[in-house]
């Protein structure tokens, strides 16, 4: 006999509702809920050696048992909190038809998962009011018809409750290592939220706290892109999210203060999300957190996510197929109109003084008013802000490129970048064209930038007509160009390091005015016999002609590659 033997106590989660769901049935484990359904609890030796009988509720054993509860008072109801498995032998059910009934409304309302009572001295069978009150409750009601040893049975869910834990802290530990490995495998946050998208099976999202879309990843029902998923449920839920959304805090801040960054969000429209997709998710959170600190600013780290998008683009990483969609949810919308990749590069001097957020915003400000789609990154490492703008026809290259680049200049300016002395930045602009061409041109661009450090100040560069250099750039590394450069202007340059004037201004000045002596005695401001006797110095130090056309090249070439050797 177990009458008035105790249960275990109570602990977890308020939960009376239902948790349905085949996976829950199959396993035994209720994904949506910490708990085993009532169907497993009947299915251990425990009860089961009880010959159990299901009398009402059959359709109801997918129910969560979260915890298991032993008792014989009629007022047991007042001691759960639901989700409790209740066994008893009926003395506390009373003897009368209106207390039973009453006695298994009660624990209706409380929202236990199933009631067991075990046959014997106080009942050889349950009584029909008691059958058909739980019936009309929609209550598990299972009578035992051979005693069991209810200590035995308490042991046997607890411990399968706690293993389910266990394998749930399992599951979310292992995205956890997941998300780990891939920042330090040079992942960045879409790698954190596609490995979480990936294991529930959901879009995920990355917002502001203002509402604004930082990042998604994952796909909605018949493959949507997930930016479709986020506009279509910001419509319909613009202050609460849908039923059984997910929503974790990134926390922010610095030491002692405690602020909200950024939110993460999990929207079950593709399958319901478990408790162990919320446990993954805050451990992403933490993850997400250490990035978005690093990053300082929401800004910041959306600039540098265009970054990423961006040079993913130039590297191949994203085919051109699939980069349409990705750019949709980064903001950028250009249509079937020709795209016009741009690169600045930064001079090494130059760093922004209150941080890249600052560069992006100033920027985007003064990109505003260029009137065409743009999508504008910035990549600190490299020291780049690469652009992709919708242009309405390739006709407009030129005259957008001019405002491209006057913006991007001013930018700097006003981000505080543009120090005295320091060398400006370079803007390179690529050919229009669809995404496969603009990755290519990106890549170009981006290349070309760096290639390009030194020349005289231009507005912008075209970076067609930057292929030598860019081409000697590749080259810098090579020991034959710096023997080059050194054959064919070392006397020149030996000369201007113990002699004055220097020489190398006057060859440089000379060669790009194609040897036009007038137009070169004006930009250096000297009269002509001066220029005359600086040419003549120079063929005699070179022993060369300056009017020869091979010679010409030589010296054209040299001069370019001198920047990149040492």
């Amino acid at each position: 006999m177990n009458g008035g033997m105790g249960g275990g106590g109570d602990s977890g989660t308020d939960s009376g509702t239902d948790h349905g769901g085949d996976q829950g049935l199959d396993s035994g484990y209720d994904t949506q809920s910490t708990g085993i359904t009532v169907r497993r609890a009947l299915e251990l030796p425990g009860l089961r050696s009880g010959l159990p009988e299901i009398l009402a509720g059959a359709d109801r054993l997918q129910r969560t048992v979260r915890w298991v509860h032993a008792g014989e008072v009629p007022h047991i109801a007042s001691l759960l909190k639901g989700g409790e498995l209740l066994l008893t032998t009926g003395y506390g059910l009373g003897t009368r038809p209106a207390d039973q009934r009453a006695f298994v409304r009660t624990l209706a309302e409380r929202g236990i998962a199933a009631l067991v009572v075990e046959l014997g001295p106080r009942f050889t069978r349950l009584p029909a009011a008691l059958v058909d009150t739980a019936r009309s409750a929609g209550l598990p009601l299972v009578q035992l018809h051979r005693e069991v040893p209810f200590v035995t049975v308490t042991e046997e869910i607890h411990t399968e409750i706690v293993n389910g834990h266990y394998a749930l802290l399992q599951r979310a530990e292992e995205v956890h290592r997941r998300c780990t490995q891939a920042l330090l495998g040079g992942g960045g946050i879409p790698q954190v939220l596609g490995i979480l998208a990936d294991f529930s099976g959901n879009p995920v999202f990355l917002e502001t706290t203002d509402g604004r879309l930082l990042y998604a990843a994952g796909s909605g029902p018949e493959g949507a892109d997930p930016l479709q998923v986020w506009e279509g449920l910001r419509a319909q839920h613009k202050d609460t999210p849908p039923a059984g959304s997910v929503l974790v805090d990134v926390p922010g801040g610095g030491p002692g203060t405690v602020s909200v960054r950024a939110r993460l969000a999990l929207l079950p429209v593709r399958a319901p999300l478990a408790p162990v997709h919320r446990m993954a998710a805050e451990r992403a959170a933490g993850i997400l957190a250490v990035v978005l600190m690093q990053a300082r600013q929401e800004e910041e780290l959306a600039a540098r996510g265009r970054g990423d998008f961006l040079t993913d683009l130039a590297e191949g990483r994203i085919a051109a197929q699939d980069a349409p969609a990705q750019a949709r949810v980064l903001g950028f919308k250009p249509g079937d109109s020709p795209l016009l990749p741009v690169v600045m590069r930064l001079g090494d001097a130059l760093s922004p003084s209150g941080g890249w957020a600052v560069l992006a915003r100033a920027v985007a400000e003064e990109l505003a008013s260029v009137g065409v789609p743009v999508l504008l990154g910035v990549r600190p490492v490299e020291g780049r802000v690469p652009l992709l703008l919708g242009l309405r026809a390739e006709s407009e290259r030129s005259a957008v490129s001019d405002r491209v680049a006057a913006a991007l200049r001013a930018g700097v300016e006003r981000a505080g970048m543009q120090r005295p002395g320091a060398q400006p930045p370079v803007v390179v602009v690529g050919v229009a064209g669809g995404w496969a061409a603009a990755s290519a041109g990106l890549r170009h661009a981006a290349e070309t930038a760096t290639a390009a450090q030194g020349l005289p100040d231009r507005p912008w560069y075209d970076a067609r007509r930057l292929d030598i250099d860019l081409l000697l750039w590749r080259l810098r590394d090579h020991p034959d160009l710096a023997a080059f450069v050194d054959r064919a202007i070392g006397p020149v340059r030996d000369h201007d390091k113990r002699s004055k004037p220097p020489l190398l201004p006057t060859l440089e000045t000379y060669l790009a005015h194609a040897g036009r002596k007038a137009e070169t005695a004006r930009e250096l401001h000297l009269n002509r016999q001066t220029l005359y006797n600086r040419l003549a110095r120079i063929g005699e130090l070179l022993g060369t002609d300056l009017d020869d056309p091979h010679t010409v090249l030589a010296l054209s070439l040299a001069l370019r590659a001198r920047r990149h050797v040492p």
